[in-house]
């Protein structure tokens, strides 16, 4: 027996936790490595931060005009068919199924198995089940295919928040309750407690050359034992460096607009989703930049750029809390992308819900469930996901849509100026925060950031761009088909 309608049984308090808690996975505890190593310093590590802190919030506010005004299931995709056409809309929903969400969620999930193997090492990503020699690589040595136990924790781990969740909104609702209220109180008090073993001697050496931005390189790619160079940087080479360390911040401060996806399930949609978007990004946003604080508070500068394995937080809490700090932090990083995952699986399937019902997705993808929920939309997200835990190229893939994530926001939040022109007398309940000015504000930062990236991190963008362009053929077909049917 199926049904028919979403039934809205999520609150503000509900919605605002699939805000935060879908954007809270693991970046925050891992990229601040990565970011210091491309800008060298105290004050562009929390500039970095800041800015995507401010684009997210500015994002989030705009983003409260949209969902008001079509308040259904489908959020993003909707906006940009809405405001462009049904092809730019397909465009985001193929890149969205391809590898954004999915490639998300086979991340975080392969995540909480590397911290599950601090309790259980034979979890760890080092253990490989299958290895299969499949060439020769740059470097002379030999490329292979391998399943390791990590990735096999992972798939159980999606599989598992899958099933869960075609049982129906309201356990997947508890799920993201509890474990986004237990990460949020544990981060809280990481952070609490970074600032009473708060260390004046490294705050101060971190703090002495606030701007003196730096780029570090691995002197031999093949041997990461070699070292780094450091360089200073300035002028467009910074600006290229801010880019490029910003992916990383984009990354664990995207998801926040899941929430719009699941807008079916959202009792008085348009007053709430506009209002968690709000609360649950700046939560966030605070935690992220005093969570980075607390890093330069007790991790010495180089220490927190050159970390084994980029685990920063690990580094962190060892120094707070001693030898017990690797325990507490691992347990609070697969809290963390527990509750993250929960997050993302729940609200991705209604996009391709939204999609099929347009004849542009799978047409089992439109039906729902004796419980309401995209069923087989959920599975379908759970075979990519899977595929790409298993492809060993999630990591790779989610760096290169960094780029394609950013130009869908600028063209989504572009399309509140669109919709302005085309449907005036269109009923708004909500109206973007601070429009004209932070919307187009926005869009010229988002536009910059993506012309740096073309320019000085290419391997981020051109790869992207074809799995997006790829959409181009495939909506074509899609809507041939559905020409047929009708």
């Amino acid at each position: 027996m199926s049904t028919t309608n979403f039934k809205p049984t999520l609150g503000l308090a509900d919605a605002t936790m699939i805000v935060a808690g879908s954007m809270i996975g693991s970046g925050i505890f891992i990229v601040s490595a990565g970011i210091a190593r491309d800008v060298g310093s105290a004050g562009w590590l929390i500039a970095v931060w800041l800015i995507t802190g401010f684009m997210t919030l500015t994002a989030a506010l705009s983003y409260g005009e949209l969902s008001a005004m079509f308040p259904k299931a489908g959020g993003q995709y909707v906006y940009l068919k809405e405001s462009y056409n049904p092809l730019v809309g397909f465009l985001y929903g193929w890149s969205f199924f391809s590898v954004i969400q999915t490639g998300t969620i086979a991340a975080v999930g392969v995540a909480f198995s590397k911290f599950a193997a601090y309790l259980i090492p034979t979890l760890s990503e080092d253990h490989k089940l299958i290895k299969i020699a499949t060439g020769v690589n740059s470097c002379g040595g030999t490329t292979l295919f391998s399943i390791s136990a990590a990735q096999v924790v992972s798939i159980i781990l999606i599989v598992l928040l899958t099933y869960t969740n075609t049982r129906g909104v309201k356990g997947g609702k508890w799920i993201q309750n509890i474990f986004t209220s237990t990460k949020l109180v544990a981060l809280f008090g990481l952070i609490i407690a970074g600032f009473i073993a708060f260390n004046p001697a490294v705050w101060h050496a971190n703090w002495a050359n606030t701007w003196a931005a730096t780029k570090a390189t691995m002197i031999d790619s093949c041997n990461p034992v070699s070292g780094f160079s450091v360089a200073p940087i300035a002028g467009a080479a910074l600006m290229g460096g801010i880019a490029s360390a910003m992916v990383g911040s984009v990354f664990s401060s995207d998801a926040w607009n899941n929430v719009t996806f699941i807008a079916g399930e959202i009792k008085n949609p348009q007053k709430n989703i506009g209002l968690s978007l709000f609360l649950g990004t700046l939560i966030v946003t605070l935690i992220y930049v005093a969570a980075n604080l607390v890093y330069i508070a007790v991790l010495p500068l180089d220490v927190l750029a050159h970390v084994e394995k980029d685990r920063v937080a690990v580094a962190a809490a060892n120094a707070i809390f001693g030898n017990i700090g690797t325990i507490l932090i691992a347990v609070l990083i697969m809290i963390s992308t527990f509750g993250c995952n929960n997050g993302l699986i729940l609200a991705g399937a209604r996009v391709y819900y939204t999609m099929a019902k347009d004849g542009l997705f799978f047409k089992k993808a439109g039906t729902l469930n004796k419980n309401a929920v995209p069923a087989w939309a959920l599975w379908a997200q759970c075979i990519v996901a899977a595929l790409l835990c298993l492809s060993g190229k999630y990591g790779d893939l989610l760096d290169m849509v960094s780029f394609i994530v950013v130009i869908f926001y600028v063209l989504t939040i572009a399309g509140i100026f669109i919709l302005r022109k085309k449907r005036p007398d269109a009923d708004r309940p909500y109206k973007a925060f601070g429009y004209p000015f932070l919307p187009a504000l926005y869009i010229v930062m988002g536009i910059s950031f993506c012309i740096l990236l073309i320019i000085y991190k290419p391997e981020y963008t051109w790869p992207g761009l074809i799995i997006t362009l790829i959409g181009i053929p495939l909506y074509y077909i899609a809507a041939a088909n559905n020409k047929q049917q009708a």
